[in-house]
């Protein structure tokens, strides 16, 4: 299964890790929100920092319970990358990607 997805936000780890969070929406999901309905498709990355562990708590219950005010929404996938897998691809906001999903084959010895 292949699907195409656009960047809709690239924000860091929460806990300071190593790794980025890219969330992806379809491109179906894009065209839905037409002018009847309009959202912008591309949010500016929101990017936490935090200077103590109570800042640090109180940011990533926000990010928990609605992605920091943005209120939840249906149809995003959100991908986990290593650092150097994210500086390899240069991702950026906007940019259309495509997913492959295929299932291992089993031999069942």
């Amino acid at each position: 299964m292949k699907k195409e997805f656009v960047v809709k936000s690239i924000d860091s780890a929460p806990d300071g890790a190593p790794y980025v969070v890219v969330s992806l929406s379809s491109i179906k999901d894009l065209k839905e929100g037409g002018p009847q309905n309009p959202q912008p498709p591309f949010g500016g990355s929101k990017v936490m920092g935090f200077s103590n562990m109570n800042d640090m708590m109180k940011d990533l219950n926000k990010m928990m319970s609605g992605m920091g005010g943005m209120g939840a929404q249906g149809g995003v996938t959100q991908l986990k990358l290593e650092m150097h897998e994210y500086k390899e691809m240069g991702l950026s906001v906007g940019d259309k990607v495509f997913l492959e999903m295929t299932k291992a084959e089993t031999l069942g010895i």
